[in-house]
């Protein structure tokens, strides 16, 4: 689909401008389409409510459940409004409380999660949370404060990994290509701990909720962690060039990983949702969210019918 080949060209064309010491190519099984990363965050927050302004009741209100307040949240809420919306972000401690807002009514949409994420979710609650339109894709790496490269990490190192299944997975994946353990070519989208078939070194990996993965990057007990660039703190000047090993964003099988804004499959077709979504397109928006992740996250375009695809795949595995 020329489409599909225009982004997966963005894409490269992006990665090709970071120097990395080596280039992951995932090789888990691969779905029809899109989706990326889990967020992090437990008691409510509400953050970014437009001002209020004359023509305010011309406005559509529209509510979105999020992670932590960014100045990106800052910039969808002034520029919706240009867009005829009146925006508000819900901002949760915990990675699940989103969708099950969402789920209950309190929210409008969230925009938070990659689809492969989202279809455990929906598979787990016999939800019917569906894509809207796709946001970005994260840079996801194997990174270590003291070894240099993926040979480096010694027998019956620790490893950090995210706890959740679908990040987990991702994760295992990553070690795959690093040369730290063979996963079963079978296991599909989300082999399990199972289904690892060599680990010759006797890595154990340490399970460590998604938010907490990058407090262990000093961790002295801890050889490496798996984590999404923009995960670290913006203190320690970590990027992609750091990583031991880079995940290929472009590789089909990184397309279960693009994050998406999500509604209910009743609210699906809501107007508003083009109107967000060109929100999330301007320019201005755009260089918010670049300045946010550091350059290291890639704008990501693709057809709302294959989002909807790929989670329909993944939900069926």
């Amino acid at each position: 689909m020329s489409e599909q080949s225009h982004t997966q060209n963005e894409i490269d064309a992006h990665l090709a401008q970071q120097k990395k010491r080596k280039r992951l190519w995932l090789v888990g099984g691969a779905v029809a389409a899109v989706v990326v990363a889990a967020a992090i965050i437990t008691p409510i927050v509400v953050q970014n409510a437009a001002p209020e302004a004359a023509g305010d009741d011309e406005l559509i209100p529209l509510t979105i459940a999020d992670t932590a307040q960014s100045d990106f949240q800052d910039a969808i809420v002034e520029v919706g409004r240009e867009n005829g919306l009146d925006l508000t972000f819900v901002n949760f401690d915990d990675p699940y409380l989103p969708n099950t807002a969402l789920v209950e009514g309190e929210v409008d949409g969230n925009s938070f999660q990659h689809v492969a994420w989202l279809s455990q979710f929906n598979k787990e609650n016999d939800s019917d949370i569906t894509p809207v339109f796709s946001t970005v894709i994260s840079a996801w790496g194997l990174f270590s404060d003291d070894l240099d490269s993926a040979d480096s990490i010694p027998d019956g190192a620790k490893v950090a990994v995210p706890d959740d299944p679908a990040n987990f997975s991702r994760s295992l994946f990553i070690l795959q290509t690093a040369g730290v353990i063979e996963v079963d070519e079978n296991a599909g989208v989300f082999p399990t701990e199972e289904d690892i078939t060599s680990n010759p070194r006797g890595i154990e990996l340490v399970r460590i909720a998604h938010e907490s993965v990058q407090t262990s990057y000093s961790d002295p007990t801890i050889s490496a962690v798996v984590i999404a660039t923009d995960d670290f703190d913006p203190a320690l000047e970590i990027t992609s060039e750091d990583a031991l090993v880079l995940e290929d964003s472009s590789a089909t099988t990184s397309s279960p990983y693009v994050i998406v804004v999500a509604t209910t499959a009743d609210r699906a077709d809501d107007p508003a949702w083009e109107l967000l979504e060109k929100t999330y397109r301007d320019k201005r928006v755009v260089a918010a969210l670049e300045e946010e992740k550091r350059g290291e996250a890639t704008i990501v375009e693709l057809p709302v019918d294959d989002l909807r695809a790929a989670l329909a795949e993944l939900v069926a595995q």
